[in-house]
């Protein structure tokens, strides 16, 4: 099931509000093989970094383009810092976040300040347990 998530790089991320109820969010996500890790890259100012700090519990679906094949990976979030300085610790993680995804940038000193001024983390977990359905 980790090989299809591998595959893909687009999913929905869902973290729990204070009420119990999931929230769920449209995420690019790099999983890295080697290191056995999901990034995901999220702004400081947003809801789901809210309440991944309050209860990390977290899951990550993944479908295929025609949305019979999906995985769900369920885990416990860690976050970075937020992006401090373009040569911060957060900011040279975003970076192997965004190879995992798209490859090399353009303008990685450009990328760099993007994510300070966007007061960006990564939100990272280990799968602890993966299920889904897969269709031919």
């Amino acid at each position: 099931m980790l090989d299809f998530v591998a595959e893909h790089h687009w999913g929905v991320l869902t973290a729990v509000k204070p009420d119990g109820r999931p929230h769920l969010s449209n995420v690019g996500y790099a999983y890295d093989r080697d290191a056995d890790l999901i990034r995901v890259s999220v702004t400081d100012s947003r809801a789901k970094t809210r309440y991944l700090r309050a209860d990390p519990r977290v899951t990550l679906h993944v479908a295929s383009k025609d949305f019979w094949t999906w995985v769900a990976v369920e885990g416990t979030a860690d976050l970075t810092p937020v992006a401090a300085d373009p040569h911060d610790a957060t900011v040279d993680e975003l970076i192997t976040y965004y190879r995992g995804i798209s490859g090399e940038h353009e303008n990685w000193d450009e990328y760099r300040a993007a994510m300070v001024a966007d007061g960006r983390l990564v939100v990272r977990f280990r799968p602890g347990h993966a299920y889904g359905q897969f269709r031919g």
